[in-house]
This record gives structure tokens, C-alpha cells and sequence, in this order.
């Protein structure tokens, strides 16, 4: 009988393969989590601190560490993690020395209300309590607050955080009725009124005109208003 050295060693190869990938899986499975790592993606300030993260993880979870990864439900901790106010987005896994690492990325606020509540407008025009860890620096919203008016706040917040000029500039936007729309600027007295958010680019294109012409004139101290209801039109009162 001639023997199928052949067949004999692809048995052999698929039983070692075997064996390795069982022995593997089997210390994987093992495996315990030996620290937490918390990690913040991008360079923001913190509105919710690791020590925050910590507690929310040890109150529903108890103490991780020591803990087998087979117990580990992954997802479940990203859900626990994102049900935080301050967190828009959490992505959790065990590295292969058995580290924890939970990379979060924060909600951003671009507008803080000033009104009966106070609180945050972030950059998908959802409200976001505000953080007892960081205050942001943001143009403050006053006057009517209502979910019209929110709503329109939000289109005026999104225009000025893509223009350089404008973020640097408008501190706040106050809200007088509905399609009536002020902005306060940081180094000048004047207010803008840009009445409704119809054609923001036109309005805010016109007083960027205005305002180099005027700047350059020396002569932005001489007005208390500016108004760019009008179309295609600037029209200032002068002090």
C-alpha cells in the first residue's frame, strides 16, 4: 500500500493551524482589562472630564479592570457612554496588552442661550446643557427665544462660524421677533440689523464692504446702527 505523504501533511498543517487558532482564541478569551484609557479626539476644550467618564462606566458597570473580556460588552459601553449630554459620539475596544480605550468626541456648542433656561446650541442646532468643566466662548442669544427663532439662529450661527471675519467679531445675536434678527459686534458700539435669514451671504457680503470702507475712513465710531433689511442696500444712523 503506497502512503499519500502529500494528504498525510495537509492533515497535519490544517490540525496544527487548528490547534494554534483554538489555543489563541482560548487566551483571548482570557484576557482581563489591566487599565482604562479615555481619549478625547481633537483639540477641544473638555466639557466632560476623563474623571466624569470614569464614574459614569464604574456606576454601571462597577470597576472594570480585572475584569475578563468575555464579559465585556463593547457596544453596550459605547451606548453607556453616549447617553452623556455632552458627547456626541463614543468608539470603545480592548487593545492587545488588555487596555480599555474609549475615544469620545465631544458635542460642540457655536451658541450659549441667555433666556428662562440657559444652555447650549451645538453645531447640529440640538440644545446642550451647559458644562460645569469649560465655559465656551460663543456669541450669547437673547430676546424671544422660540423654536422658530432657534431654528433661524442656528442657519445666522452656521454662516458666521464659516466666515473668519464674522466668528472672530459677533459676539451675540439678539432676537427682537421673528424675522428680526440682531447681531452685537466685539469692537464696536453699533448693532447690526439683519432682519430676516433670507440671503445671508448678500446681507453679510454688503456690510463686509461697509465696514472696510468705513473701518479704512476712520469713521465706524460715527454710527449706532446698522440696518441690512433692505436689499442690497446698507443703511447706517449715524450717533
Amino acid at each position: 500500500m503506497r502512503i499519500n505523504w502529500n494528504y498525510i501533511k495537509i492533515i497535519a498543517l490544517f490540525l496544527v493551524v487548528t490547534g494554534l487558532y483554538a489555543f489563541s482564541n482560548h487566551r483571548s478569551q482570557r484576557r482581563i482589562v489591566q487599565r482604562l484609557n479615555i481619549e478625547f479626539v481633537g483639540n477641544q476644550n473638555l466639557y466632560i472630564t476623563e474623571g466624569m467618564v470614569n464614574k459614569l462606566l464604574i456606576q454601571n458597570y462597577g470597576p472594570l479592570t480585572n475584569v475578563p473580556k468575555e464579559k465585556l460588552a463593547l457596544n453596550t459601553i459605547e451606548e453607556v457612554i453616549e447617553t452623556n449630554e455632552m458627547v456626541k459620539s463614543a468608539q470603545v475596544y480592548l487593545t492587545v496588552n488588555g487596555e480599555l480605550t474609549s475615544k469620545i468626541i465631544q458635542r460642540r456648542p457655536i451658541g450659549r442661550i441667555e433666556g428662562n433656561s440657559k444652555f447650549y446650541l451645538d453645531d447640529e442646532g440640538k440644545r446642550m446643557p451647559l458644562s460645569m468643566s469649560h465655559s465656551a466662548r460663543v456669541p450669547i442669544i437673547t430676546g424671544k427665544i422660540t423654536g422658530k427663532g432657534l431654528e433661524d439662529v442656528y442657519k445666522i450661527l452656521k454662516y458666521i462660524n464659516q466666515d473668519d471675519f464674522l466668528r472672530k467679531n459677533v459676539i451675540g445675536i439678539h432676537i427682537a421677533d421673528e424675522e428680526k434678527y440682531q447681531l452685537k459686534f466685539r469692537m464696536d458700539q453699533f448693532v447690526v440689523n439683519l432682519g430676516g435669514v433670507d440671503n445671508l451671504e448678500g446681507k453679510f457680503n454688503n456690510f463686509k464692504a461697509f465696514y472696510t470702507k468705513a473701518n479704512k475712513d476712520k469713521t465706524l465710531e460715527a454710527y449706532n446702527m446698522v440696518s441690512l433689511e433692505f436689499k442690497n442696500q446698507v443703511v447706517c444712523t449715524k450717533i
